[in-house]
């Protein structure tokens, strides 16, 4: 994750979030792809964010543009991958504020000069975003809860994974969002003919 005023951000500096999100993807997908495809069953499972549809406050913009990028083409995926037997969910983590390192880590615009431009209107933004994000949070928030919600989408059997789960204890509304988008996909699919593309056909044995 990156963290400053979007123009500050140099386009190398937003190449490599998307290569981090969105282009390793494919690496993952290419290596491990052929293997699900010929065994006629599997589970692709993404990692994507509440930030592509949720409530997304400023100076996050190369992030949520790169997870947003990550999620189109899981939602892709799913139905190119639906008539070899491959399961796709989309697990939807919210903010966790502590607990993680994901805001101390973060990498910051490398423009000095345009991010301060931005700091004389935008002065202590982050640190009040920040804030506001913890108090939204309930105190029992544990992004273990990621993990564990992962591990019962596995668990779960073949055809019956659902397409999409969110874990966000701050609810900032993607999952509203995320319902009428997914549930719009599904009617256009109908319309044209394409809803056995909806969930993944089971391979019979030989």
């Amino acid at each position: 994750m990156v963290l400053g005023p979007t123009e500050a951000f140099t386009p190398e500096q937003l190449v490599d979030v998307y290569d981090t999100n969105v282009v390793s993807t494919q690496r993952v997908n290419r290596a491990a792809l052929p293997h699900l495809r010929a065994q006629g069953h599997g589970l692709v499972l993404w990692v994507g964010s509440t930030s592509t549809r949720g409530g997304t406050p400023p100076y996050l913009a190369p992030y949520f543009a790169a997870k947003a990028a990550m999620d189109s083409l899981a939602v892709s995926y799913a139905a190119e991958l639906a008539r070899f037997g491959v399961d796709t969910t989309i697990v939807v983590p919210g903010s966790f504020t502590s607990g993680t390192n994901h805001f101390a880590h973060a990498g910051h615009a490398s423009d000095d000069a345009v991010a301060g431009a931005y700091e004389e209107r935008y002065g202590g933004l982050m640190d009040q975003v920040g804030a506001r994000l913890a108090e939204l949070a309930p105190a029992d928030a544990d992004p273990a809860e990621v993990a564990r919600t992962i591990v019962r989408v596995v668990d779960t059997p073949a055809g019956s994974r659902p397409f999409r789960v969110h874990v966000d204890p701050a609810d900032d509304g993607a999952e509203v969002v995320n319902a009428v988008g997914d549930r719009v996909r599904t009617e256009f699919y109908r319309r044209i003919g394409l809803d056995d593309l909806l969930h993944a056909r089971r391979q019979l044995s030989a």
